[in-house]
């Protein structure tokens, strides 16, 4: 195992796109959402597992998220999490979790991973990201995971690269693109130059703290510290102050059952369904001519539905949510609604 090899995994967002059962007090990267005993940040651990050195694995949070990464994840010494004490996007997150290894190792080619994202093959996986490693580590590139369209999907980004820049399964980013419309996004499906952004990203330390300074060169006092000062940064994700304006910002192609789950619909379309097209998730449900619903109940409590299609239907705590499945940016005016009306005790 390579000891230059590190991992960062991003946990610090609050899942507001799964209310109501992903809480601000517990949002979704630290629920199992898939019944499978484990976390999606467990499962996100895990995978790195046999990439990196245990004591290279980094996880980046909100503060009041600290106590949860230790109770997943016990294995982590505590500078091993590295809190914000204000959420700033992922831009100031990575530069300072970024300026933390380099003071540490110099040498380290770092990856990032989200902690929301579901992973078919894992073994693809893995041998896909130490090839990414161990190309970032040489050649002074900036990648950026691209994943084939295998549908006309609106709610992921999408990358066109410039094939005639290509070295083996990387190739020259061409353009970002930001979640298109239907028309567009099934043009990109049958071509051959258009990837999904996957969100995970592979660099040398060196090459993205360059990166910082050329693009952000004015926050980089302000992380490039002990004690780092969030406040002071703009809100700003990785993709627009970063890898949209680096010359050096390279795709790598990679197939190993990918998908953001993000939206309940992405966690939908990642889901085995009954007969009727219906994903019912850890529920006790009795159907009747209902198809294409998501359907996320407690334990204790039966779903009896009929003449539903293309809902979903989630209860969790004191929310009960029933609404249309593809109207899915809603959500987040529900959750808004909800908070100013009701207070902060059902978000």
């Amino acid at each position: 195992m390579n000891k230059n090899y590190y991992c960062i995994i991003m946990a610090g967002g609050t899942g507001r796109r799964f209310w109501p059962y992903s809480r601000k007090e517990l949002p979704k990267q630290f629920l199992d959402f898939f019944g499978t005993g484990k976390t999606m940040l467990r499962m996100s651990y895990e995978r790195c597992e046999g990439l990196v050195a245990p004591e290279n694995i980094y996880v980046t949070t909100h503060i009041d998220y600290t106590d949860i990464v230790k109770e997943i994840l016990p294995e982590l010494d505590e500078q091993q999490i590295i809190t914000e004490e204000e959420r700033r996007n992922t831009a100031p997150s990575l530069a300072y979790a970024s300026h933390v290894i380099q003071k540490s190792n110099p040498d380290a080619t770092i990856l990032v991973i989200p902690s929301d994202q579901l992973i078919l093959n894992v073994d693809n996986f893995k041998r896909a990201m130490l090839k990414g490693l161990d190309f970032a580590s040489n050649s002074g590139k900036l990648i950026n995971i691209g994943i084939k369209p295998t549908r006309p999907e609106t709610g992921y980004g999408y990358i066109q690269i410039d094939d005639e820049e290509r070295d083996g399964d990387f190739c020259k980013v061409k353009t970002f693109i930001e979640k298109p419309a239907l028309e567009f996004a099934e043009v990109f499906v049958q071509g051959n130059e258009f990837y999904w952004n996957s969100g995970i990203f592979i660099w040398h330390v060196n090459t993205i703290m360059k990166a910082f300074h050329e693009n952000m060169n004015d926050v980089c006092p302000d992380l490039e510290c002990d004690t780092p000062n969030f406040s002071s940064c703009p809100n700003i994700s990785i993709d627009y102050s970063i890898m949209e304006k680096a010359n050096n910002v390279y795709l790598q192609i990679c197939d190993f059952g990918w998908a953001d789950i993000g939206t309940w619909q992405s966690l939908y379309d990642a889901s085995p369904k009954d007969v009727n097209h219906n994903v019912i998730l850890n529920s006790n449900s009795l159907l009747y001519g209902c198809n294409n619903n998501v359907i996320l109940m407690p334990k204790d409590k039966l779903l009896v539905a009929e003449g539903l299609e293309d809902y979903i239907i989630a209860e969790h705590k004191n929310v009960l949510l029933i609404c249309k499945k593809d109207n899915q940016s809603a959500i987040r005016k529900y959750v808004n609604d909800t908070e100013m009306k009701f207070g902060e005790d059902y978000v």
